[in-house]
């Protein structure tokens, strides 16, 4: 009875304070001013902004509920190994799809139609479906056999690294690439809130900065998770209805395939189509190699591959990977679908006309037209823009993790040899949290920082580092210790030897970085382990506790 009295008092109190907030928001003497619409812009802002704060406060609760089930380093970075098949597949989509889900693919459909963005979802879907169906249970296996919590741990026991090197190399490359990864989603959170009520960029991604910490470092991996799956079916709703509404306010599907007719190269999967021009281009093999080696990353992500690892039941892994596959298909599917009818709405005047980088407000824009219809619709329109937040916020917070791990558990405790008892190692964990993500603020500082560029190349980072080393980790028992170093290395160096030296030559050196630095890295991972000493006894016994290879 107690209880339910507090939460009557809490209700009053809360429709009390929203009235009278309402009242000086509005300067209306009476609230019920708002329903004769007398503040309609107020009021679709008002509603908006309360949507938006309820979901970042909802997910402050969630990290401090799941803080009480975070005892040890093992939980706070992998959960325990105690996620459900379900929580496994949509932590991990949300995990991998940044803001480039709900603002990059639509904005270039919009641009340029179906070719580039098909391609590349093409790429991104197989590389999904090959990573579960390869990867996850092996690495699951595998990483229990030598126990192993976090990507650079497994690398190190794998390979029964005693020094440490790998360890090390694996967890500078992770802080390398992870910390202006990070500061990009800081700065997509403060330009969505500059942009849409004219917040100061500094103000709003400060406020971003901290929600996303505060559940990180409270709650650690399993708060991630919880999240991240929240925030898996916000960004659904939102792309639904976003879809919906923007067909309908097109004309139709005939009226959206009847504009996008008229284009030259816009529905062809061989052709571009030029905004500057008007005209269409060739869509070449090589652009489509390019595009396509973007699901080459998949094998090496760290915060994707800790999904694979903290599942409960490696036999539930057959079900995330569909649930996981269909999931990032039909959300890219979405978008596409978006941006295209999007296209149409600027035609017709409905939405501005985008040109350029602008192109990648277009949900936020119909987000916007939708806020206009009344106070439902602008709530609508406040998932809708919560589900944009959530893409960016479901990647920092993997990230801040997996960054973390990287310094308190693989640089401080097995590099350096610090021996830490498991609360201080948990306080490590946390102040590194803390430390990452302020640098990550002060790189994020300028409104005019790159977001999506910083998204590419840490992508090729990862998987071009890591991805070749967990293959022959995980299929190839001959693989050495000296082949997975020299293979780390070489592919790091190529990523960056390739972007600022090769590839501006242009021509068949265009080719995105990935690609040649993930051969390099493989080949040099052979051949160097077939010229060194072939792995001990006891390696071999790991290798096929964990039932790896083909």
């Amino acid at each position: 009875m107690r209880e339910t009295n507090k939460f009557v008092y809490f209700y009053h109190f809360s429709e009390f304070l929203t009235r009278q907030v309402m009242k000086l928001w509005y300067n209306c003497p009476h609230t019920e001013d708002i329903s004769k619409g007398e503040c309609n812009m107020k009021t679709s802002i008002i509603f908006i902004l309360g949507t938006i704060f309820v979901y970042l406060v909802g997910m402050l609760v969630i990290g401090f509920l799941c803080a009480k089930k975070t005892s040890s380093t093992s939980d706070f970075f992998l959960g325990g190994r105690s996620l459900g098949p379900f929580v496994t597949a949509m932590s991990a989509e949300a995990s991998d799809m940044s803001s480039y889900l709900m603002m990059g693919l639509p904005g270039l459909a919009y641009l340029s139609g179906s070719a580039d963005v098909g391609w590349t979802i093409i790429g991104l879907s197989a590389g999904t479906y090959l990573s579960w169906l390869l990867v996850a249970r092996r690495i699951r296996r595998y990483s229990q056999v030598v126990n192993a919590i976090t990507v650079p741990q497994f690398f190190a026991n794998r390979f029964h690294d005693e020094k440490c090197i790998l360890t090390a190399i694996s967890a500078v490359i992770i802080i390398i690439f992870f910390i202006p990864y990070t500061a990009s989603g800081f700065a997509g959170c403060g330009k969505l809130f500059a942009s849409l009520f004219g917040m100061d960029y500094m103000t709003a991604m400060l406020i971003s900065a901290v929600v996303i910490v505060g559940y990180t470092a409270t709650g650690g991996f399993l708060a991630a998770s919880m999240t991240d799956l929240i925030q898996s079916i916000l960004m659904t709703t939102a792309l639904f209805f976003v879809l919906v509404v923007a067909v309908i306010s097109a004309g139709g599907i005939d009226a959206v395939i009847e504009n996008a007719s008229q284009l030259p190269g816009y529905l062809s999967m061989n052709e571009t189509y030029i905004e500057a021009t008007g005209e269409s281009k060739p869509y070449t093999p090589l652009m489509i190699i390019t595009t396509l080696s973007w699901g080459l990353g998949y094998f090496g992500m760290p915060h994707f591959l800790l999904r694979y690892m903290a599942i409960k039941d490696e036999a539930k892994l057959k079900l995330s990977r569909r649930v996981a596959s269909t999931w990032a298909f039909l959300s890219m599917l979405m978008v596409v679908c978006i941006g295209i009818a999007g296209r149409k709405m600027s035609v017709d005047g409905l939405i501005p006309m985008l040109h350029g980088s602008g192109t990648e407000t277009v949900v936020v824009e119909i987000s916007n037209l939708i806020a206009t219809f009344g106070i439902i619709p602008a709530i609508l329109a406040g998932i809708i823009l919560s589900g944009i937040l959530a893409s960016v916020m479901s990647t920092a917070d993997s990230q801040l993790l997996a960054a973390a791990s990287s310094v308190s558990q693989n640089l401080l405790q097995e590099f350096m040899h610090k021996e830490l008892s498991p609360g201080k190692s948990m306080l490590a964990a946390r102040v590194t949290v803390l430390c990452i993500a302020l640098l990550g603020i002060l790189l994020a500082r300028d409104p005019n920082s790159s977001v999506f560029g910083i998204v590419s190349f840490a992508w090729a980072g990862f998987g071009a580092c890591f991805g070749p080393v967990m293959i022959c980790a995980l299929f190839w028992k001959r693989a050495t210790l000296p082949g997975a170093i020299c293979g780390m290395i070489t592919s790091g160096i190529m990523v960056f030897v390739w972007k600022y030296l090769v590839k501006p030559m242009g021509g068949v050196f265009g080719i995105y970085e990935l690609l040649p630095a993930f051969l390099t890295g493989l080949f040099f991972i052979v051949v160097v382990s077939l010229l060194t000493k072939a792995p001990d006894e006891s390696i071999e016994k790991e290798f096929k506790e964990a039932g790896a290879g083909f």
